[in-house]
Protein backbone atom coordinates (compact mmCIF):
# COMPACT_ATOMS: atom_id res chain seq x y z
CA UNK A 1 0.00 0.00 0.00
CA UNK A 2 1.55 3.45 -0.67
CA UNK A 3 1.48 6.07 1.88
CA UNK A 4 -0.36 9.31 1.04
CA UNK A 5 1.08 12.12 -1.15
CA UNK A 6 2.18 15.14 0.67
CA UNK A 7 -0.50 18.16 0.17
CA UNK A 8 1.12 21.37 -1.06
CA UNK A 9 0.81 22.60 2.34
CA UNK A 10 3.71 20.10 3.43
CA UNK A 11 1.21 18.40 5.62
CA UNK A 12 -0.06 15.20 4.76
CA UNK A 13 -2.98 14.53 2.65
CA UNK A 14 -5.61 12.46 4.30
CA UNK A 15 -6.97 9.74 1.89
CA UNK A 16 -10.01 9.86 -0.02
CA UNK A 17 -12.90 9.10 2.33
CA UNK A 18 -15.51 6.33 0.78
CA UNK A 19 -18.69 7.78 -1.42
CA UNK A 20 -21.86 7.76 0.41
CA UNK A 21 -25.01 7.71 -1.47
CA UNK A 22 -27.47 9.92 -0.92
CA UNK A 23 -30.22 9.02 1.47
CA UNK A 24 -27.62 5.95 3.15
CA UNK A 25 -24.89 6.56 5.93
CA UNK A 26 -25.05 10.55 5.05
CA UNK A 27 -28.96 10.79 6.15
CA UNK A 28 -28.08 8.24 9.03
CA UNK A 29 -24.90 10.14 10.27
CA UNK A 30 -27.52 13.50 10.65
CA UNK A 31 -30.53 12.06 12.42
CA UNK A 32 -27.81 9.66 14.79
CA UNK A 33 -27.47 13.00 17.07
CA UNK A 34 -30.83 13.82 17.65
CA UNK A 35 -31.92 10.00 18.12
CA UNK A 36 -29.62 9.89 20.51
CA UNK A 37 -30.87 12.50 22.29
CA UNK A 38 -34.32 11.53 22.44
CA UNK A 39 -33.42 8.13 23.29
CA UNK A 40 -31.33 9.31 26.46
CA UNK A 41 -34.57 11.47 27.54
CA UNK A 42 -36.54 7.93 27.24
CA UNK A 43 -34.15 6.25 29.35
CA UNK A 44 -34.45 8.98 32.09
CA UNK A 45 -38.17 8.47 32.20
CA UNK A 46 -37.91 4.63 32.31
CA UNK A 47 -37.48 4.27 36.25
CA UNK A 48 -40.26 6.55 37.17
CA UNK A 49 -42.70 5.28 34.94
CA UNK A 50 -41.90 1.61 35.44
CA UNK A 51 -42.61 2.59 39.25
CA UNK A 52 -45.92 4.54 38.32
CA UNK A 53 -46.98 1.33 36.29
CA UNK A 54 -46.49 -0.92 38.47
CA UNK A 55 -48.16 1.38 41.20
CA UNK A 56 -51.34 1.00 38.58
CA UNK A 57 -51.33 -2.87 38.39
CA UNK A 58 -51.13 -2.96 41.78
CA UNK A 59 -53.68 -0.45 42.14
CA UNK A 60 -55.92 -2.23 39.19
CA UNK A 61 -56.11 -5.44 41.29
CA UNK A 62 -57.24 -3.81 43.92
CA UNK A 63 -59.50 -1.74 42.33
CA UNK A 64 -61.19 -4.97 41.56
CA UNK A 65 -61.20 -6.44 44.81
CA UNK A 66 -63.04 -3.34 45.55
CA UNK A 67 -64.69 -2.16 42.77
CA UNK A 68 -66.84 0.78 44.75
CA UNK A 69 -62.80 2.17 45.65
CA UNK A 70 -62.21 1.31 41.67
CA UNK A 71 -58.30 1.74 40.32
CA UNK A 72 -57.86 5.43 39.85
CA UNK A 73 -58.41 6.32 43.33
CA UNK A 74 -56.34 2.84 44.63
CA UNK A 75 -53.70 4.21 42.32
CA UNK A 76 -53.61 7.80 43.96
CA UNK A 77 -53.47 6.44 47.36
CA UNK A 78 -50.82 3.73 46.92
CA UNK A 79 -48.76 6.15 45.89
CA UNK A 80 -49.19 8.62 48.30
CA UNK A 81 -48.25 6.00 50.32
CA UNK A 82 -45.42 4.89 48.76
CA UNK A 83 -44.27 7.96 48.52
CA UNK A 84 -44.50 8.59 52.30
CA UNK A 85 -43.16 5.63 53.19
CA UNK A 86 -40.01 5.51 50.45
CA UNK A 87 -39.68 8.61 48.70
CA UNK A 88 -38.79 8.38 45.33
CA UNK A 89 -35.25 10.01 44.42
CA UNK A 90 -34.01 12.00 42.00
CA UNK A 91 -33.71 9.64 39.49
CA UNK A 92 -37.36 8.89 39.65
CA UNK A 93 -38.99 12.28 39.06
CA UNK A 94 -38.42 12.57 35.72
CA UNK A 95 -40.72 9.53 34.43
CA UNK A 96 -42.91 10.48 37.50
CA UNK A 97 -43.58 13.88 35.94
CA UNK A 98 -44.52 12.32 32.70
CA UNK A 99 -46.29 9.40 33.90
CA UNK A 100 -48.36 12.27 35.79
CA UNK A 101 -49.04 14.90 33.21
CA UNK A 102 -47.92 13.21 29.76
CA UNK A 103 -49.69 9.80 30.31
CA UNK A 104 -53.11 10.97 31.65
CA UNK A 105 -53.02 13.51 28.92
CA UNK A 106 -52.56 10.59 26.40
CA UNK A 107 -56.06 9.21 28.35
CA UNK A 108 -58.10 12.07 27.55
CA UNK A 109 -57.64 11.72 24.02
CA UNK A 110 -58.03 8.32 24.29
CA UNK A 111 -61.73 9.21 25.60
CA UNK A 112 -62.72 11.44 23.03
CA UNK A 113 -62.52 8.03 20.53
CA UNK A 114 -65.63 7.08 22.32
CA UNK A 115 -67.97 10.06 21.65
CA UNK A 116 -69.25 12.62 19.06
CA UNK A 117 -68.86 15.71 18.05
CA UNK A 118 -72.48 16.12 18.70
CA UNK A 119 -72.50 14.98 22.53
CA UNK A 120 -69.41 17.45 22.91
CA UNK A 121 -71.52 20.42 21.59
CA UNK A 122 -74.40 19.41 23.13
CA UNK A 123 -73.06 18.38 26.51
CA UNK A 124 -70.56 21.84 26.89
CA UNK A 125 -73.55 24.11 25.61
CA UNK A 126 -75.81 22.21 28.36
CA UNK A 127 -72.83 22.42 30.98
CA UNK A 128 -72.17 26.25 30.50
CA UNK A 129 -74.13 28.44 32.51
CA UNK A 130 -73.34 26.42 35.81
CA UNK A 131 -69.48 26.64 34.64
CA UNK A 132 -69.82 30.10 34.47
CA UNK A 133 -71.74 31.08 37.58
CA UNK A 134 -69.67 28.61 39.41
CA UNK A 135 -66.53 30.18 38.21
CA UNK A 136 -67.83 33.74 39.18
CA UNK A 137 -69.03 32.50 42.56
CA UNK A 138 -65.30 30.87 42.97
CA UNK A 139 -63.46 34.34 42.11
CA UNK A 140 -66.00 36.73 44.14
CA UNK A 141 -65.03 34.23 47.01
CA UNK A 142 -61.53 34.12 46.74
CA UNK A 143 -61.59 38.09 46.83
CA UNK A 144 -63.79 38.41 49.47
CA UNK A 145 -62.36 35.19 52.13
CA UNK A 146 -58.65 35.76 50.66
CA UNK A 147 -58.76 39.64 51.95
CA UNK A 148 -60.00 38.52 55.29
CA UNK A 149 -57.82 35.38 55.66
CA UNK A 150 -54.92 37.94 54.83
CA UNK A 151 -53.65 36.00 51.89
CA UNK A 152 -51.96 38.50 49.26
CA UNK A 153 -53.67 39.21 45.93
CA UNK A 154 -51.56 37.29 43.79
CA UNK A 155 -52.07 34.00 45.62
CA UNK A 156 -55.53 34.18 46.50
CA UNK A 157 -55.65 34.94 42.29
CA UNK A 158 -54.27 31.79 41.75
CA UNK A 159 -55.97 29.87 44.39
CA UNK A 160 -59.17 31.07 43.12
CA UNK A 161 -58.44 30.67 38.98
CA UNK A 162 -57.20 27.12 39.70
CA UNK A 163 -59.93 25.90 42.00
CA UNK A 164 -62.22 27.63 39.49
CA UNK A 165 -61.16 27.06 36.39
CA UNK A 166 -58.60 23.89 36.04
CA UNK A 167 -56.31 23.63 38.65
CA UNK A 168 -52.00 23.50 38.12
CA UNK A 169 -52.90 24.23 34.21
CA UNK A 170 -54.48 26.95 35.13
CA UNK A 171 -52.35 28.26 37.26
CA UNK A 172 -49.39 27.85 35.37
CA UNK A 173 -51.28 29.90 32.55
CA UNK A 174 -52.04 32.95 34.72
CA UNK A 175 -48.65 33.18 36.68
CA UNK A 176 -46.82 34.92 33.67
CA UNK A 177 -49.82 37.13 33.20
CA UNK A 178 -49.75 38.51 37.03
CA UNK A 179 -46.13 38.19 37.53
CA UNK A 180 -46.53 36.09 40.87
CA UNK A 181 -43.70 34.97 42.63
CA UNK A 182 -42.39 31.29 42.75
CA UNK A 183 -42.83 30.55 46.07
CA UNK A 184 -46.80 31.75 45.23
CA UNK A 185 -47.36 29.30 42.53
CA UNK A 186 -45.96 26.51 44.88
CA UNK A 187 -47.98 27.37 48.03
CA UNK A 188 -50.81 27.40 45.09
CA UNK A 189 -50.22 23.94 43.87
CA UNK A 190 -49.64 22.42 46.92
CA UNK A 191 -53.15 23.76 48.03
CA UNK A 192 -55.01 23.05 44.58
CA UNK A 193 -53.68 19.37 45.48
CA UNK A 194 -54.71 18.75 48.78
CA UNK A 195 -58.11 19.64 47.63
CA UNK A 196 -58.17 17.10 44.80
CA UNK A 197 -57.38 14.48 47.04
CA UNK A 198 -60.61 15.14 48.82
CA UNK A 199 -62.50 15.53 45.91
CA UNK A 200 -61.54 12.27 44.38
CA UNK A 201 -62.34 10.38 48.01
CA UNK A 202 -65.82 11.88 49.06
CA UNK A 203 -67.41 13.25 45.73
CA UNK A 204 -68.37 9.59 44.38
CA UNK A 205 -69.55 8.75 48.59
CA UNK A 206 -71.30 12.23 48.14
CA UNK A 207 -72.67 11.13 45.10
CA UNK A 208 -74.39 7.77 45.91
CA UNK A 209 -75.47 9.40 49.52
CA UNK A 210 -77.56 12.44 47.40
CA UNK A 211 -78.98 9.52 44.62
CA UNK A 212 -77.11 11.11 41.59
CA UNK A 213 -77.45 10.29 37.91
CA UNK A 214 -74.32 9.82 35.52
CA UNK A 215 -75.36 12.72 33.44
CA UNK A 216 -75.33 14.51 36.75
CA UNK A 217 -72.53 13.89 38.71
CA UNK A 218 -70.60 14.04 35.17
CA UNK A 219 -71.64 17.69 35.73
CA UNK A 220 -70.90 17.69 39.26
CA UNK A 221 -67.61 16.80 38.81
CA UNK A 222 -66.95 18.21 35.55
CA UNK A 223 -67.79 21.67 37.32
CA UNK A 224 -66.49 21.26 41.08
CA UNK A 225 -63.27 19.33 40.95
CA UNK A 226 -60.20 22.17 39.70
CA UNK A 227 -57.85 19.72 38.26
CA UNK A 228 -58.19 16.92 35.06
CA UNK A 229 -57.03 14.39 36.94
CA UNK A 230 -59.55 14.51 40.12
CA UNK A 231 -62.23 14.98 37.70
CA UNK A 232 -61.26 11.86 35.41
CA UNK A 233 -60.70 9.76 38.75
CA UNK A 234 -64.00 10.94 40.31
CA UNK A 235 -66.29 10.47 37.52
CA UNK A 236 -64.48 7.02 36.22
CA UNK A 237 -65.06 5.84 39.97
CA UNK A 238 -68.59 6.54 39.85
CA UNK A 239 -69.19 5.01 36.77
CA UNK A 240 -68.31 5.21 32.60
CA UNK A 241 -71.43 7.39 31.55
CA UNK A 242 -70.46 9.90 34.44
CA UNK A 243 -66.75 9.99 33.29
CA UNK A 244 -67.39 10.64 29.14
CA UNK A 245 -70.02 13.34 30.49
CA UNK A 246 -67.39 15.26 33.35
CA UNK A 247 -64.36 15.30 30.76
CA UNK A 248 -66.57 16.62 27.85
CA UNK A 249 -67.61 19.24 30.53
CA UNK A 250 -63.78 19.89 32.09
CA UNK A 251 -62.84 20.36 28.60
CA UNK A 252 -65.28 22.96 28.41
CA UNK A 253 -64.32 24.45 31.02
CA UNK A 254 -60.62 24.47 30.78
CA UNK A 255 -61.17 26.97 27.46
CA UNK A 256 -62.72 29.25 30.42
CA UNK A 257 -58.75 30.18 30.58
CA UNK A 258 -58.76 31.97 27.70
CA UNK A 259 -60.68 35.04 28.57
CA UNK A 260 -59.90 34.90 32.34
CA UNK A 261 -55.95 35.33 30.98
CA UNK A 262 -57.45 38.30 29.09
CA UNK A 263 -58.90 39.79 31.58
CA UNK A 264 -56.12 39.58 34.35
CA UNK A 265 -53.76 40.74 31.85
CA UNK A 266 -55.53 44.25 31.01
CA UNK A 267 -55.86 44.48 34.86
CA UNK A 268 -51.93 44.17 35.63
CA UNK A 269 -50.97 46.63 32.70
CA UNK A 270 -53.47 48.90 34.46
CA UNK A 271 -51.96 48.38 37.66
CA UNK A 272 -49.11 48.84 36.22
CA UNK A 273 -49.35 52.21 34.51
CA UNK A 274 -51.05 53.44 37.40
CA UNK A 275 -48.42 52.50 40.08
CA UNK A 276 -46.69 55.50 41.60
CA UNK A 277 -43.50 53.20 42.67
CA UNK A 278 -40.16 54.34 41.58
CA UNK A 279 -38.76 52.63 38.63
CA UNK A 280 -36.26 50.53 40.78
CA UNK A 281 -39.36 48.54 42.16
CA UNK A 282 -39.60 46.37 39.14
CA UNK A 283 -35.36 44.95 39.84
CA UNK A 284 -36.35 44.56 43.39
CA UNK A 285 -39.40 42.53 42.17
CA UNK A 286 -37.59 40.45 40.34
CA UNK A 287 -34.56 39.93 42.67
CA UNK A 288 -37.61 38.48 45.14
CA UNK A 289 -38.71 36.19 42.52
CA UNK A 290 -41.69 37.90 40.69
CA UNK A 291 -41.53 38.35 37.24
CA UNK A 292 -43.01 41.27 35.16
CA UNK A 293 -46.70 40.27 33.69
CA UNK A 294 -45.51 39.25 29.99
CA UNK A 295 -47.99 39.18 26.86
CA UNK A 296 -50.56 36.63 26.78
CA UNK A 297 -50.48 33.91 23.72
CA UNK A 298 -53.76 33.07 23.21
CA UNK A 299 -53.00 29.79 20.67
CA UNK A 300 -50.97 28.67 24.19
CA UNK A 301 -53.79 28.15 26.38
CA UNK A 302 -55.53 25.90 24.21
CA UNK A 303 -53.94 22.65 25.47
CA UNK A 304 -52.88 19.87 22.86
CA UNK A 305 -55.08 17.40 24.20
CA UNK A 306 -57.70 19.12 23.98
CA UNK A 307 -57.12 19.33 20.63
CA UNK A 308 -56.67 15.52 20.07
CA UNK A 309 -59.72 14.69 21.99
CA UNK A 310 -61.97 16.68 19.08
CA UNK A 311 -59.61 15.18 16.36
CA UNK A 312 -60.72 11.81 17.88
CA UNK A 313 -64.67 12.51 18.47
CA UNK A 314 -64.48 13.78 14.91
CA UNK A 315 -63.50 10.00 14.12
CA UNK A 316 -65.77 8.35 15.65
CA UNK A 317 -68.59 10.61 14.42
CA UNK A 318 -66.80 9.83 11.20
CA UNK A 319 -67.12 6.30 11.47
CA UNK A 320 -63.54 5.66 11.66
CA UNK A 321 -63.37 4.16 15.06
CA UNK A 322 -64.85 0.78 15.01
CA UNK A 323 -67.61 0.48 17.57
CA UNK A 324 -65.98 -2.96 18.15
CA UNK A 325 -62.78 -0.91 19.94
CA UNK A 326 -64.55 0.78 21.78
CA UNK A 327 -64.44 -1.34 24.96
CA UNK A 328 -61.00 -1.96 24.25
CA UNK A 329 -60.28 1.89 24.54
CA UNK A 330 -62.12 2.91 27.18
CA UNK A 331 -60.32 -0.07 29.11
CA UNK A 332 -56.83 1.35 28.22
CA UNK A 333 -58.10 4.75 29.00
CA UNK A 334 -58.62 3.91 32.32
CA UNK A 335 -55.85 1.68 33.13
CA UNK A 336 -53.56 4.83 31.47
CA UNK A 337 -55.45 7.37 34.05
CA UNK A 338 -54.78 5.15 36.92
CA UNK A 339 -50.69 5.50 35.99
CA UNK A 340 -51.33 9.11 35.77
CA UNK A 341 -53.07 9.17 39.12
CA UNK A 342 -50.44 6.35 40.73
CA UNK A 343 -47.67 8.92 39.74
CA UNK A 344 -49.33 12.22 41.13
CA UNK A 345 -49.63 10.07 44.44
CA UNK A 346 -46.10 9.41 44.06
CA UNK A 347 -45.00 13.03 43.83
CA UNK A 348 -46.64 13.72 47.13
CA UNK A 349 -43.95 15.61 49.33
CA UNK A 350 -45.61 16.13 52.76
CA UNK A 351 -43.12 18.83 53.73
CA UNK A 352 -44.01 21.28 50.68
CA UNK A 353 -47.62 20.69 51.82
CA UNK A 354 -46.93 21.66 55.16
CA UNK A 355 -44.84 24.63 54.58
CA UNK A 356 -47.80 26.36 52.98
CA UNK A 357 -49.36 27.61 55.98
CA UNK A 358 -52.71 27.55 57.44
CA UNK A 359 -54.42 30.47 55.39
CA UNK A 360 -53.98 29.84 52.25
CA UNK A 361 -54.89 25.68 52.90
CA UNK A 362 -58.41 27.38 54.58
CA UNK A 363 -58.55 29.31 51.70
CA UNK A 364 -58.36 26.48 49.37
CA UNK A 365 -60.78 24.54 52.11
CA UNK A 366 -63.56 27.49 51.53
CA UNK A 367 -63.45 27.90 47.56
CA UNK A 368 -63.52 23.82 47.24
CA UNK A 369 -66.70 24.06 49.53
CA UNK A 370 -68.40 27.18 47.49
CA UNK A 371 -67.55 25.65 44.15
CA UNK A 372 -69.23 22.23 45.48
CA UNK A 373 -72.19 23.80 46.87
CA UNK A 374 -72.82 26.22 44.21
CA UNK A 375 -72.83 23.61 41.21
CA UNK A 376 -75.05 21.18 43.51
CA UNK A 377 -77.93 24.23 43.81
CA UNK A 378 -77.71 25.08 39.90
CA UNK A 379 -78.21 21.38 39.09
CA UNK A 380 -81.68 21.49 41.72
CA UNK A 381 -82.54 24.92 40.86
CA UNK A 382 -82.84 23.72 37.08
CA UNK A 383 -83.83 20.57 37.92
CA UNK A 384 -81.10 18.70 36.60
CA UNK A 385 -80.38 16.95 39.96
Amino acid sequence: MKDASPSPSGTTARPPRPAVTRGSGAALSVRLPGLAVRLSGVAVRLPGLALAVGVALAATALGRLVPVVGAPVSGIVLGVLVAVAVRPGDRMRPGIAFAGRGVLQAAVVILGAQLSLGQVLRVGAGSLPVMIVTLAFCLASAYWIGRRLGVVRDLRTLIGVGTGICGASAIAAVTPVIGAAEAEVAYAVSTIFVFNIAAVLTFPVLGHLLGMGQHAFGLFAGTAVNDMSSVVAAATTYGGPAADYAVVVKLARTLLIIPICLGLAALARRRARTDDAPAGAGAGAAGSGRSLPGPVRVGRLVPWFLTGFLALAAANTAGLVPSAAHGTLGTLAVFLITVALSAIGLSTEPSRLRRTGPAPLLLGGCLWLVVSATSLALQFLTRYL
